[in-house]
């Protein structure tokens, strides 16, 4: 308890301006976003699309079919991942789980590849598989964290075997199904390449649905997060909210993953950035690890369109550059991980 009040925001001016920092990244990375890449689109080009209802000039249909979906994709599913890893953070109680890390992430991969096999190439029934592939597999690790305790090592360690038994499926699904062409190198790294609106509106959907929900339960997770008995104390059914939160991650989660593949780390790299302005209170980490997941993964694809243009590499491979130093980091220094949230 002592822990959890400690690490609460001390001074509102500094959270104040951690809030007008993350909206002007999210608002500077759309702005890039829009305006980046192989054909750059200046302000007056930018503009100038904006106002062709037409949409047949080259800007236009760059702006309107290429660029704005894609960022918006980048935006929509870093914000999602961020959050899902702030969640699972918190109430599998430890810092060190994230969608990628425990297997969430390949689950939904798994789901999506068996989709494809199937001829599910997108829609709300795409993002229907992924999110029940996301919710399988943080359901496995939730209920070996209960049974075999939620340790660090532990719950790494079942991440660390789940994910390569559900590799080994989704290479099985594409070896007998080779027109399960979504497994492909840019869907294993992470890549907005192939994003169009049908992707798009069911994925953003859900995760406007599944945020919405955590803002209205972030007092639910403070409590959660001070431990079973704690929580029981106060009057928590522990069973049922902690199987709520779980389900709310896999539909980040699983969102995420119709969007961009299987991205890595920006469920641990993120909310670990935030928590030291916002505190362990979720009414601040939630939102904030939603604007700066966001505005990060929309800055990382526009980085990966740009340094080699016309060519572009995945926006998986910046994000792993960055995020899996960190992880070492924070796995050898062994802080973050010994606590609960």
């Amino acid at each position: 308890m002592k822990r959890f009040l400690k690490s609460l925001p001390k001074n509102k001016h500094s959270l104040s301006l951690c809030y007008l920092f993350a909206v002007l990244l999210v608002f500077f990375a759309l702005l890039l976003g829009v305006m980046c890449g192989s054909t750059p689109l200046s302000l007056s080009k930018l503009l100038s699309a904006l106002g062709d209802d037409t949409r047949t000039s080259p800007e236009a249909r760059i702006f309107w079919y290429v660029r704005l979906p894609r960022t918006l994709a980048s935006l929509f599913a870093g914000g999602a991942l961020a959050l899902s890893g702030a969640v699972l953070q918190g109430t599998l109680g430890n810092r060190l789980a994230s969608p990628s890390v425990i297997g969430v992430n390949a689950g939904a991969g798994l789901a999506v590849t068996v989709a494809s096999a199937m001829g599910v190439l997108g829609g709300f029934r795409l993002a229907l598989f992924a999110f029940l592939g996301a919710l399988l597999s943080v359901l496995l690790v939730a209920l070996g964290a209960k049974k075999w305790g939620v340790g660090r090592g532990t719950v790494i360690l079942m991440g660390v075997a789940l994910n390569s038994l559900l590799g080994a499926a989704s290479d099985a699904v594409s070896v007998f199904f080779p027109d399960a062409a979504v497994m492909t190198v840019a869907f294993r790294v992470g890549d907005f390449s192939g994003v169009s609106y049908v992707k798009l509106t069911p994925a953003v959907l859900l995760i406007l649905i599944a945020s919405s929900l955590l803002f209205t339960l972030s007092h639910e997770h403070d409590v959660l997060t001070l431990g079973d008995e704690n929580a029981y104390g106060l009057g928590l059914r522990v069973g049922n909210a902690r199987s709520l939160f779980l389900m709310l991650a896999a539909m980040l989660s699983g969102a995420a993953v119709c969007l961009a593949g299987l991205l890595s780390f920006v469920g641990l790299l993120v909310p670990h950035a935030v928590r030291p302005f916002s505190g362990a209170s979720s009414k601040h980490l939630f939102p904030l690890s939603l604007l700066f997941g966001g505005g990060f993964v929309c800055l990382c694809d526009t980085l990966s369109r740009v340094v080699l243009a016309p060519y572009e590499f995945p926006v998986g491979i910046p994000i792993a550059l960055i995020g899996a130093p960190f992880f070492l980091f924070v796995l050898i220094n062994g802080r973050e991980g010994k606590h609960c949230a």
